[in-house]
């Protein structure tokens, strides 16, 4: 474990090894089974989750029982309900388990404790703090502007392996589409 989080780190600070040592002793390894959840709505988020090994998803609920997901996280990606974690008010999301996972849990204080000891983390999550600022902004346009097909060719462009790792259902709604419109939109791109 701690491969996958030390290799997407690096992409963006170097570590020696008396860093990743640190890192290792802040962090919490966890497995969650396929549908297991790690967080539920009206809980309180007290870990921001890294990807090791599987895929997790984040998703609402409304009152019909309707999924609304917000984020797939594949292996070497974040997830958490970053408001609740970092307020302590209670999560407006579930995070569960679409595959098998592996994952590495840090809590606040020990987020604070790794800034302290290791200053560079502070760069790591600010640069990944823009990236998904960017990446929202650009969702959120497609979701105004880009039609049901656009924003199909987008997430698989972005995302290749995802279509063959989720249930159609979900990527449906992710996408905001009915699964009967993303079965047509699939057909018309493979024919």
């Amino acid at each position: 474990m701690f491969e996958v989080l030390f290799s997407k780190v690096e992409e963006k600070i170097t570590l020696n090894e008396v860093e990743k040592e640190i890192c290792r002793s802040l962090f919490i390894p966890k497995k969650l089974r396929k549908r297991q959840y790690i967080l539920q709505q009206d809980d309180i988020c007290k870990n921001l989750i890294f990807v090791e090994k599987g895929l997790l998803r984040s998703y609402s609920a409304d009152e019909k029982g309707n999924e609304h997901i917000l984020q797939f996280a594949p292996e070497g990606w974040w997830i958490a309900d970053i408001y609740s974690f970092f307020t302590g008010e209670n999560s407006a999301y579930n995070i569960d388990a679409i595959e098998e996972s592996e994952l590495l849990l840090i809590t606040n204080p020990a987020l604070e404790q790794l800034y302290e000891r290791v200053p560079k983390f502070e760069r790591y999550f600010r640069i990944l703090t823009q990236n998904n600022m960017v990446a929202m902004q650009k969702r959120l346009t497609s979701e105004l502007s880009s039609s049901a097909e656009e924003k199909y060719l987008k997430l698989i462009s972005a995302y290749p392996n995802i279509v063959s790792r989720v249930p159609q259902h979900m990527i449906a709604s992710y996408l905001g589409l009915t699964p009967e419109t993303l079965s047509r939109i699939r057909k018309r791109i493979v024919s």
